[in-house]
């Protein structure tokens, strides 16, 4: 008998300001909480190749102040709340939470420095001081933190999908002048190029309100952003790339583009990857890690951009195993999937999983608002509530499809790490 997860449907509503801003409201009254949500429509994609790593310096510089919050921290910590920030290759997004009380302070705090920073020389000097030391620590001192430095300037070569959020070169960053850094934040943090999502113990009416009264005056600047980005070339020859790292074991790396997340087969990678390497009882894991034993560990995934992007399939060698030897072993495994029949209750497995793991992911007021903004980012929102529904239309013959066009051998870009002996 097949399983069913019932979904638990987010009631929402959506209003836009004349400035452009897009507005959602979720009221739940079982919780003392709302969180606040903003999503500005910039990430790494948008930048050019000679001045890299700008919105995730943004994401550091927004923290640093305006003439009215010197120390927008100490206001957040203050009322009780927790706040902070991501960046990805696509969009940048800044979240808090705080007691319902004081909603109307997180809204003021948020439309205080979306009017205008406080940009200085010295608070971009801190801010650049900051992002070098991250860099430094999470991706040349760290073991296996290159990798991602390494993998998209490998797999692409046109998309700006090919430099890291921290930068194609840390010194972009470093170089960065206050009129960059300026121009920048006139072209993309605007009203009209974001979304704010309120989710919690409201009254969405009085929300539209207080947002009115907080938003409504600021202005889009002129001279709008169309982005315009290069598409990546069909791969049809296989690459690759060895590095020898101290590291405490060989690593390897296979990369496949694939589907962007708003295309037909979306669903159906996510789930090649889930049959994969979702729990131990994945296919990956059974046949590498547990009878072969070539792996201590392996894991797939996609990235789920919103360009075309990769599926990754990543492991550790267990010493004395070698490369070719382990990557025959995965590559045998990835074309079992187009190449035999997908059993009904496999697939029904993973889709429960899939599922029950959507459900859970809504549960917190802050979870809400972020799926909220994402939804309507993708230009999708009926999918915060439906989109399981699109992973129960998958068939296990899209699988088999799927896997034959993403696991093509000219498709593959592989990376393999190897550890230093001393």
């Amino acid at each position: 008998m097949a399983v069913r997860v019932f979904i638990t449907m987010i009631d929402y509503k959506k209003y836009v300001l004349d400035n452009g801003l897009t507005l959602l409201v979720s009221e739940n009254v079982n919780t003392p909480l709302v969180s606040v949500a903003t999503l500005y429509d910039v990430g790494s994609r948008d930048e050019t190749p000679s001045r890299t790593g700008f919105a995730h310096l943004f994401e550091h510089l927004m923290f640093g102040g305006t003439s009215h919050v010197p120390d927008y921290d100490r206001v957040v910590t203050d009322i009780g709340g927790e706040s902070n920030a991501m960046t990805n290759n696509d969009f940048t997004q800044y979240y808090l939470t705080v007691p319902a009380r004081f909603l109307e302070t997180a809204l003021w705090l948020e439309s205080d420095r979306m009017r205008q920073l406080d940009l200085s020389a010295r608070s971009l000097a801190v801010q650049q001081s900051v992002v070098t030391e991250e860099y430094n620590y999470r991706y040349i001192n760290k073991p296996y933190g290159d990798v991602w430095l390494l993998l998209r300037p490998l797999c692409y070569r046109e998309h700006p999908y090919r430099w890291c959020t921290i930068g194609a070169d840390i010194r972009h960053v470093q170089e960065a002048t206050l009129v960059d850094v300026e121009q920048f934040f006139a072209l993309h943090y605007r009203p009209d190029n974001a979304i704010l999502a309120v989710a919690g113990n409201v009254n969405a009416d009085e929300v539209a309100r207080l947002v009115e009264k907080w938003y409504g005056d600021i202005r889009p600047a002129t001279g709008r952003y169309l982005r315009q980005l290069p598409t990546e070339p069909r791969q049809e020859a296989a690459r690759g790339q060895s590095v020898r790292r101290h590291v405490p074991a060989d690593a390897l790396y296979m990369c496949y583009h694939t589907t962007d997340r708003l295309g037909a087969d979306f669903c159906a990678t996510d789930l090649v990857s889930d049959l994969l390497s979702n729990g131990q009882s994945s296919r990956l894991y059974n046949e590498l890690v547990k009878h072969q034993k070539l792996f201590s560990e392996i894991d797939a995934y996609i990235t789920g951009d919103r360009d075309p992007g990769l599926f990754v399939v990543s492991g550790k060698l267990i010493e004395g195993v070698g490369f070719d030897q382990a990557q025959k072993a995965v590559a045998d495994e990835l074309g079992r999937l187009s190449a035999e029949t997908l059993q009904d209750k496999e697939l029904e497995k993973v889709v429960n999983k899939y599922e029950s793991t959507f459900v859970y992911s809504q549960y917190k007021s802050l979870d809400v608002a972020m799926g909220l903004c994402y939804y309507q980012w993708l230009g999708h929102l009926e999918w915060i509530n439906n989109e399981p529904a699109l992973y129960r239309e998958v068939s296990p013959d899209d699988i088999r499809r799927v896997a034959a066009e993403l696991f093509r051998p000219g498709n593959l870009s592989t990376l393999r790490v190897e550890k230093i002996v001393d």
